[in-house]
């Protein structure tokens, strides 16, 4: 007598932690609920349902298979007084959430049955299922094996081509250099790492005497038959398409004896 009393005692306080397992799951599902509703999404969502769905099977699993707590089937529990009146032992031991044991909750919180409508439902489900041809079921698992594996298949897919997608992205060969650009930038701005540019050398006459178009004193090189060269105009090619000089002068005549005379 005494050793079964100890195996009850321990079956109690392994049902005590399921309990304990899943009320504290419930309670992660509600903080969700009630504060983070806005990020929450739909796989987040399942996998704390799936969580509670598994403590839930597991204290099941424990009240059935066990015949020690064959003696708690034969107790029921019943509320001793139904109050609308706020209840604060209540509301500290339900965390906040029950604040008084009122008719309107009873029915709910210690109910032992589905609800009237979802027991009915479950009835003719059951009964169809049971009055269901071998062939007919097999033919329906079928079609519904083909769906889930085409709708399988296209989220396969749609999932290969995103990370070939975001693999080639992140592959994708580089575009530009910063020291290319550092470069460019100093080049243009300071001149840096470019080379002057080389004056073209003057073609010289006869007797050393350097070349260019007859024209006014201080004037700038002029085309056969053309008029006075305009200052305002871009420096204009000379005589053989060759570039004019930059030192403007004249050819004298040889018989004169002194440079400066009238």
């Amino acid at each position: 007598m005494q050793r079964d009393e100890k195996q009850l005692e321990a079956l109690l306080e392994a049902m005590i932690m399921r309990v304990n397992d899943l009320k504290n799951s419930i309670g992660s599902m509600l903080i969700k609920l009630e504060h983070e509703y806005e990020t929450l999404n739909w796989p987040t969502f399942l996998d704390n349902f799936a969580l509670m769905s598994g403590h839930l099977t597991s204290l099941s699993k424990l009240i059935t298979t066990q015949d020690k707590l064959q003696p708690l089937r034969n107790y029921a529990v019943l509320p001793l007084l139904l109050s609308p009146d706020r209840d604060e032992d209540l509301l500290r031991l339900t965390e906040g959430r029950v604040p008084a044991f009122s008719h309107d909750l009873v029915p709910d919180y210690l109910r032992t049955k589905p609800e009237p409508e979802v027991e009915r439902q479950t009835i003719q489900m059951e009964h169809k299922a049971a009055n269901l041809a071998y062939e007919s079921a097999q033919k329906q698992v079928t079609a519904y094996s083909k769906v889930v594996n085409h709708v399988w298949d296209i989220v396969s897919k749609a999932r290969e081509e995103w990370e070939t997608e975001t693999g080639s992205r992140s592959g994708a060969a580089q575009t530009s250099s910063m020291s290319d650009t550092h470069l460019l930038v100093a080049a243009v701005g300071m001149g840096k790492g470019l080379k002057p540019m080389v004056q073209p050398p003057v073609p010289s006459g006869p007797q050393g005497m350097m070349v260019a178009p007859v024209g006014r004193p201080g004037a700038g090189p002029q085309q056969p038959g053309a008029g006075p060269m305009n200052p305002n105009q871009p420096g204009q090619m000379g005589p053989m398409g060759k570039a004019p000089s930059a030192i403007k002068t004249n050819i004298k005549a040889a018989t004169q004896i002194h440079p400066y005379g009238r």
